[in-house]
């Protein structure tokens, strides 16, 4: 740190600082002439702030007359954060996102460095070296010690500590007396450090993988901006194009980035790189499941240039890369991409904002490609790379629906599905379950009264988790027990309805006792490490049914998994969504690639009550383009994306009153300059009341982007809100709940 004082002389340089604070636009302020060389773009400052101070990112610097400007008082680090390419990619997502350059910086960059002024404790540890005297110290121990670094040359306590039960005391006598010197050093945290590096499974590229790396080849040596569609079923080798494409990428000295939708299947990806580039690249993780350590480690490598292959869930699309050469975008389609709270991005779409911008290649991979993309591709703004068989030669698994309307309701298992995991066991091999709810059962309902406890806080039912014997809130994380009589009439008869994975896994090891049954959930997975533990026990066969929410359908590669049955398939059908049918098509196509990846043909169960529905019937016979002709059919006259654009405004506050009357005048000042705007609403949300806030939504439509970007501009000018009320904007908004 480096504290100056507040004496300036002008002319002299000036920085523009992002604010740690809600504020819209960057901050100006002097650089005092102390201050010249230390301060930098992208290093953190501290700025006075009306009677405060605070922790702001300096964007630029410039020459000019800081006559009446606030200098800056300290330089908070050493060596930069970011440079400014990557601080102009950021300051354009925020504009395009309506969000505050503060708060996005906030977002972007590892927690410890995001604006609260605290530092990330660099790790580093003790080598002791030894001189070059003589004599010998006195006692075993410490010549113990000291000939063991000798012939190492030089020991970390980590070392040390594994070959020397309590070595502090003599350490220090021997380093007090001369015969040992301490070098302090930074330590890289590395959280895959534990896990081994799997064999390499290079392949010989079939003639589709040709053709798609031969246009990417092209593509990528011209160092222009650039996108590709890799579409190709699921199992049909897309990875082995990413990994071949990025070693093209380093050979032409540039910089990967690999964005997966799931924290969860980031091992297993890195498990594949690793092997592929094991001794020759550094690769960096970067995802919220780390420890705040291991973001801050990677961050730093990564800013230095000393990791040519980043991989990370969304957040890793703001990675501090020197040299970006290429951007895969793995599962292009999946809706996690998409940040539902504060800075609303959507990483895909911001990997494309960045390439422009920084002359990058985009790979978008999928087997369920997102309609829009889709519809760029075929239209010519992308490359469209089919990959058009599973890359073995396997077969698709067959895919059968099961018509549950005359099954009994209280038997989850259908007997087709019944017979087909009995089978399965009998040949040794593997099943997977998808059923899309977490817990024991979605709600407890009184027999006597239909009472069913619901959340204080939020506008939805508690479910029920047996194993914690409560009843949980998954917005909110309300929890109570789960009540043994009603609260209304005083019935005991308080039972659980409908099922989750927990009441799933409960029922088939008591119909099937001796199969080995896991459950991958959040719930299952929500320690470090647990993920991936699971992985290496399906991989190892010692799971014969593995039970999972929808992070089973995405991206796993089980051999061994011959059938997958999906239960409640109609669930995701009817949300209240126009992209409800997309995305269950999306899942069930995903999860039925889970089946016959190995040696042996897989089978798929679909245990669903509209089986004439045609997103199911196109996910039974893999029919991606029959699927999206179809369902474009139904979107193209109202409208809705992909044949336009959409904004979101969600008012929420605790006073519905305050909220409702916020709500109606943001809609009248935005109606008066509509246009070709369309202004839907005010109404209340799906989810009217969210951890205890009142919500509404104004949803703008139009053709394009110009016009509602430009609608939006109005809210600059509007008046203040109510006290209380707080006004988010959702730009091209997944999820509406």
């Amino acid at each position: 740190m480096r504290p100056v004082s507040d004496s300036i002389a002008a002319p002299g340089l000036i920085a523009e600082i992002a604010v740690a604070a809600p504020l819209d636009t960057p901050l100006t302020y002097a650089i005092p002439a102390e201050l010249i060389t230390a301060a930098q773009v992208g290093v953190r400052v501290r700025v006075p702030l009306g009677r405060r101070t605070a922790t702001g990112y300096i964007l630029s610097i410039r020459s000019g007359d800081h006559s009446g400007l606030k200098p800056i008082q300290i330089v908070l680090d050493a060596e930069p954060l970011f440079n400014s390419a990557w601080a102009e990619f950021v300051r354009r997502a925020a504009a395009y996102y309506r969000h505050p350059i503060g708060a996005t910086l906030r977002c972007a960059l590892p927690a410890g460095l995001a604006g609260t002024g605290n530092d990330v404790t660099t790790l580093t540890e003790n080598i002791y070296r030894a001189t070059e005297r003589t004599d010998v110290p006195r006692g075993a121990k410490q010549l113990a010690l000291l000939s063991a670094i000798r012939e190492q040359g030089a020991m970390g306590m980590t070392k040390l500590r594994a070959a020397f039960s309590a070595p502090y005391a003599a350490l220090q006598a021997l380093t007090s007396a001369g015969f040992l010197t301490v070098e302090e050093v930074s330590r890289h945290r590395d959280p895959f450090r534990d896990i081994p590096v799997p064999a390499d499974r290079r392949v010989v590229p079939s003639s589709d993988q040709a053709a798609a790396l031969a246009h990417l080849g092209t593509q990528l040596a011209t160092g222009q901006f650039g996108c590709a569609l890799l579409h190709g079923v699921t199992g049909s080798g897309k990875t082995e194009v990413y990994l071949q494409l990025i070693e093209a990428t380093i050979a032409n000295g540039r910089q990967a980035l690999v964005l997966v939708p799931e924290i969860a299947l980031t091992p297993q990806l890195v498990g594949r790189f690793r092997a592929r580039f094991a001794g020759t690249t550094n690769i960096a993780v970067l995802h919220s499941g780390l420890s705040e350590g291991e973001r801050y480690d990677a961050w730093r490598s990564i800013c230095a240039g000393n990791a040519q292959i980043v991989i990370g869930a969304r957040s890793a699309v703001f990675a501090p890369l020197c040299n970006p050469g290429v951007i895969v975008v793995d599962e292009e389609h999946e809706t996690s991409y998409k940040q539902s709270e504060g800075f609303r991005y959507h990483a895909r779409d911001l990997a494309l904002l960045r390439a422009q911008h920084s002359g990058t290649l985009v790979l978008l991979g999928s087997a369920t490609p997102s309609s829009g993309v889709y519809r760029r591709a075929k239209a010519g703004d992308f490359a469209y790379l089919p990959l058009l068989g599973r890359a073995g030669g396997q077969p698709l698994p067959e895919v059968t629906l099961v018509d549950m309307r005359e099954a009994d309701r209280n038997d989850f298992l259908s007997p087709p599905l019944t017979e087909a995991i009995a089978a399965t066991l009998g040949r040794g091999e593997q099943s997977l379950l998808l059923l899309n709810r977490r817990g024991f059962s979605p709600y407890v309902i009184c027999a006597a009264c239909g009472h069913s406890p619901r959340c204080p806080n939020c506008a939805i039912t508690l479910t029920l988790h047996r194993g914690q014997n409560r009843l949980r809130c998954h917005y909110c994380d309300f929890e109570q027990r789960p009540p043994e009589i009603c609260p209304r009439c005083d019935s005991p008869e308080v039972m659980p309805e409908g099922i989750g994975t927990e009441r799933l896994a409960l029922e088939l090891a008591e119909r099937f006792p001796q199969a080995r049954i896991a459950r991958m959930d959040r719930d299952t997975t929500g320690r470090k490490g647990a993920h991936q533990r699971l992985v290496d026990d399906v991989l190892a066969g010692r799971v014969d049914i593995l039970v999972g929410t929808q992070m089973v359908a995405k991206g796993h590669d089980f051999p061994q998994v011959t059938l997958v049955g999906v239960l409640n398939a109609d669930s995701t059908l009817n949300f209240p969504d126009f992209r409800s049918a997309e995305r269950t098509f999306c899942l069930l196509a995903q999860v039925a690639g889970r089946a016959g990846r190995g040696e042996r043909k897989g089978q798929v169960l679909v245990q669903t009550f509209s089986p004439e529905h045609y997103a199911l019937q196109a996910a039974a016979t893999h029919d991606y383009a029959g699927f999206y002709e179809q369902e474009m059919g139904f979107r193209q006259p109202l409208g809705y994306p992909p044949f336009g654009h959409l904004v979101n405004l969600v008012l929420a506050g605790n006073d519905a009153v305050r909220v409702q009357r916020a709500a109606d005048s943001v809609a009248a000042l935005l109606m008066q300059d509509a246009g070709t705007v369309e202004v839907l609403g005010p109404a209340p949300c799906p989810l009217a009341l969210l951890r205890g806030k009142t919500r509404c939504q104004i949803l703008l439509k139009a053709p394009t982007r110009t016009p509602l970007h430009r609608l939006l501009q109005r809210l600059d000018k509007a008046p203040a809100l109510p006290s209380g009320v707080r006004l988010s904007v959702d730009v091209d908004p997944i999820d509406m709940l």
